[in-house]
């Protein structure tokens, strides 16, 4: 049955799956609103509402995510983030990072560069397998600017980024 569908239009559709569904989700509930009566309709419009939440979260994942097939490995186990790669790699705690930036320069794909308070670095690159959770724990980082990040992510600067740095409070 997998093999009615072209291997490119399957990832296509697996990466953009949370937006389909979510898009699923309105037109059901779209429809429960024209074709119901008042309590149904109330459901419907809030059955709407919820899958166009759940899409536009979808469409931020799917603009983030990547092929997988990059150097390396990353696991995030209770808000500690690890990356196992062929020549480097390292363990940082999401609390104790001060900076996140992106560096297009780096080979073979561009990088995320995750820079620790204590002067640890960690360089993730953007294709490795299971970069797309990186998504959510770059989205818990107080303060960040998720579309900020996915625009940096999708135009590819000449230079590295800083998309992200801890704000520290005056003393004084």
């Amino acid at each position: 049955m997998a093999d009615l569908i072209r291997p490119a239009v399957r990832a296509g559709l697996w990466r953009w799956r949370e937006t389909l569904l979510g898009l699923g989700v309105v037109l059901l509930g779209v429809w429960w609103l024209n074709t119901f009566y008042s309590p149904v309709q109330w459901i419907g419009l809030a059955v709407a509402l919820a899958g166009a939440a759940w899409a536009a979260a979808g469409w931020q994942r799917a603009r983030f995510r990547s092929t997988g097939k990059g150097p390396g490995v990353v696991q995030i186990n209770e808000r500690r983030l690890a990356y196992f790669g062929p020549m480097t790699g390292g363990v940082i705690d999401i609390e104790d990072l001060g900076r996140l930036e992106l560096e297009p320069a780096a080979m073979p794909a561009p990088h995320w560069v995750l820079s620790g308070i204590g002067g640890q670095t960690l360089e993730i690159p953007v294709n490795a397998t299971n970069a797309d959770a990186l998504f959510d724990a770059f989205a818990s980082l107080p303060g960040i600017k998720t579309e900020a990040m996915l625009d940096v992510l999708s135009r590819t600067p000449d230079a590295r980024v800083t998309v992200w740095r801890r704000n520290h409070p005056a003393l004084h």
